[in-house]
């Protein structure tokens, strides 16, 4: 069985930035509330005329260009999106177009804010098992379109972005040492978008209703997202059989600061070892840890040989963990 590593890393916003003094101004809220809850300042936001494969497209384009390979090179392209610009067909397919990747194949996963790391899992057991050699996993969201602007209590959170990942096979002992991933169906009413679906298609009165927008029970979620991330942090550790000392860095979904700042306390990691760019992008599901991991490398924060783990939450309820030698 072949290890998989990653060669590549790649990352996107749109230039639009929301701050939270423009917040102020569209809902009751204020810039020092939300920062105390969240951690957040700003946040990027799409344009009308940009979907989610417009700013997966681009965080593709980047990480190709780090990874010097031709579009033909790529054997597969997984797309982790919540947001796909249809129904169907796959944003996945709309990407491989655009990019060239005519030797590709092509298709999404969903499963929402633990989207990277469950797309990282799929592409590391195609490499191990030989049926692929180059593999590009995107997670991208414009979660703003489906944001209520009206409800100050989601509003306030959520931003639009990408990050992609270029995979190759590694000798033994090198990439990724380990990927957990779990899921909890019984709480899949805690965190969703109820219509447009086959259980509640559009209807007039389903729009009137505002129901195709985030509707989220966030004090549930939060103590629920901080016990999970906890448990697939040690777990891919013991996968892995890394010790929580040395680890180099800790990155995990970028929803809440203060959700981030309880794992790593439970983990007894010091704040130096945590990365945290929430307060620049907001949450953006599945493309935060990607935009983290691609910022962290470009500063310099992850050196050849570094111990990374990769831990994310998100509706449905999944989580997961990935523990990298860069």
């Amino acid at each position: 069985m072949r290890s998989a590593k990653i060669v590549g890393v790649g990352s996107y916003a749109p230039p639009k930035v929301l701050t939270n003094k423009d917040l102020e101004k569209m809902v009751d809220t204020s810039n020092e509330w939300i920062i105390e809850r969240t951690g957040i300042r700003e946040r990027h936001i799409a344009d009308d005329k940009t979907a989610t494969s417009d700013i997966g497209l681009e965080a593709a384009r980047r990480a190709l260009e780090d990874a010097r390979i031709n579009p033909e090179e790529l054997d597969l392209i997984i797309v982790a999106t919540v947001t796909p610009d249809f129904i169907f067909p796959a944003t996945a397919c709309l990407i491989q177009d655009r990019l060239g990747a005519k030797k590709a194949a092509a298709f999404d996963l969903e499963a929402a804010c633990s989207g990277f790391i469950y797309g990282l899992s799929v592409a590391r057991g195609f490499i191990a098992s030989g049926e692929y050699d180059t593999i590009l996993v995107i997670a991208s969201e414009a979660l703003t379109k489906i944001t209520d602007w009206e409800d100050r209590a989601t509003c306030v959170l959520f931003g639009d972005g990408a990050g992609a990942a270029i995979l190759k096979p590694a000798e033994e002992g090198q990439g990724i040492l380990s990927s957990y991933l779990r899921a909890d169906g019984g709480n899949w009413d805690l965190l969703r978008v109820p219509a447009g679906g086959s259980r509640l298609p559009a209807t007039h009165d389903s729009i009137d209703k505002r129901l195709h927008y985030m509707k989220m029970e966030g004090n549930k979620v939060f103590k629920i997202a901080v016990q999970s991330m906890t448990e697939a942090a040690i777990e891919g550790l013991k996968r892995a059989k890394i010790k929580i000392k040395d680890l180099s860095l800790l990155i995990t979904h970028q929803a809440n600061a203060r959700i981030i700042n309880a794992v790593a306390k439970r983990l007894g990691l010091p704040p130096e070892k945590v990365y945290i760019n929430l307060d620049r992008y907001g949450n953006t599901s599945a493309a935060s840890i990607p935009l983290a991991l691609d910022e962290a490398v470009k500063k310099g924060k992850i050196k050849k040989g570094d111990l990374v783990i990769l831990v994310a939450f998100g509706g449905g309820f999944t989580w997961a963990s990935a523990v990298i030698k860069w």
